[in-house]
């Protein structure tokens, strides 16, 4: 079973751990891939990385001397490092 955490709006006092169940897979979705797509653009682009202008599926992020890169391409991803 999948189960997700209540909204913290929603959370109604002595039903804290009630939870619901989905029932359907993200994957059956017609538009799951792009959901996919969109919160781990919002989640990358959260934690500092450079979208590439030239290439939405592309993005780098500078630290510590280090360039990583990050590669989306519909459900994969791809990180490298160049010291």
């Amino acid at each position: 079973m999948l189960y997700m955490k209540q909204p913290e709006c929603f959370v109604q006092k002595g039903q804290e751990n009630m939870m619901c169940l989905m029932k359907k897979s993200l994957y059956r979705l017609k538009q799951s891939l792009r959901q996919w797509y969109k919160q781990s653009n919002s989640f990358i682009i959260k934690v500092n990385y450079t979208r590439c202008e030239y290439d939405s599926c592309v993005y780098s992020k500078q630290c510590n001397g280090d360039l990583t890169y990050l590669l989306l391409y519909v459900d994969d991803m791809l990180i490298a490092v160049r010291k």
